[in-house]
């Protein structure tokens, strides 16, 4: 079966429950911290291992990051691509309020720094059939595209978190993009959402784009269609939307190298979505694959096509 390669980031997360998140000016005491592995791409690649897909990982940590290797080795994810570099891992901090919200500040450290040679074996990896996935945490995001598209294999993307070198990436190229609002309205340039999305779906006939609206479902265009899939969401009760993003995407990465139309694809990722936001952490919330097609069976979720 094909193999997910993700040339990812990988971060430790200390994460802080608030009473609410923190405004300009304000102090808050926390009432309690936690640390955890983190960052999209570790978290991507431990829910596609636990959905059941082979996964390569390529990155790099620095000497505190030995554990963040260790939480993917331990789900089955193949590490050896991960290098160790003379420089500090990349690390979150991560504000949580009762409602489950939450607001992120993220220094790349090693992230930004993955050796040209990671990079190389990364591409080496990739087979016809494989998908390579990338974040936009990591240096060499538009490299690692424009390589995946001449050796032909597929390319899944995701512009979390979105800043202004997305406007650069040559992402035409790549076979699916997934982006939530804020990530949309920022690569469409606009303050409105629905105008955003006529946008991307103009921009990118040739790419099947999925927008994940939280509470509010999902919307996704496809490729060779002008018709757009909209799913509702599961109804569950938040705890931290820390990895929920991240978790979606890992296990609707597995089904579709399952072999798995899109749309159920995206079932079992939005599945995994909604039970990741019930428990508190990042990898940590990561549901199983049993705990995905528990769900899946138990709640119908509804679709519905417009053009």
């Amino acid at each position: 079966m094909p193999k997910l390669v993700n040339f990812g980031s990988l971060c430790i997360d200390w994460v802080y429950q608030v009473p609410s998140l923190v405004g300009s000016g304000e102090t808050l005491t926390s009432t309690g911290r936690t640390v955890h592995a983190g960052g999209k791409g570790l978290n991507q690649s431990f829910a596609a291992a636990r959905a059941g897909a082979e996964v390569l990982h390529f990155g790099a940590v620095g000497e505190d990051g030995e554990s963040l290797v260790a939480v993917l080795d331990e789900v089955g994810v193949r590490s050896d691509g991960v290098a160790r570099i003379d420089t500090a891992s990349g690390h979150a901090v991560i504000q949580v309020d009762p409602s489950g919200q939450n607001a992120i500040v993220i220094f790349p450290g090693a992230n930004r720094l993955i050796p040209a040679q990671v990079r190389k074996q990364a591409l080496h990896a990739l087979l016809p059939g494989d998908w390579l996935l990338l974040q936009n945490e990591t240096s060499d995001v538009a490299e690692m595209l424009t390589q995946a598209a001449a050796k032909k294999v597929n390319a899944a993307i995701n512009l979390a978190p979105a800043d202004d070198r997305i406007h650069d990436y040559p992402l035409e190229l790549a076979q699916l993009l997934i982006v939530n609002e804020v990530e949309a309205m920022a690569l469409a340039k606009s303050s409105d959402l629905n105008e955003a999305w006529i946008v991307l779906r103009e921009r990118f006939t040739s790419t099947d784009l999925v927008l994940t609206l939280g509470h509010q479902g999902l919307w996704c265009a496809r490729a060779e269609t002008k018709d757009v899939i909209m799913l509702n969401a599961h109804s569950v009760s938040a705890v931290d939307e820390t990895a929920a993003g991240d978790s979606f995407i890992g296990y609707l990465m597995a089904a579709m190298l399952a072999g798995q139309p899109l749309p159920v694809a995206l079932e079992a990722a939005s599945a995994a979505g909604a039970l990741a936001v019930t428990r508190s952490g990042a990898s940590t919330s990561i549901p199983t694959r049993d705990q995905v097609e528990t769900l899946v069976a138990k709640e119908q979720l509804n679709w519905r096509t417009i053009a």
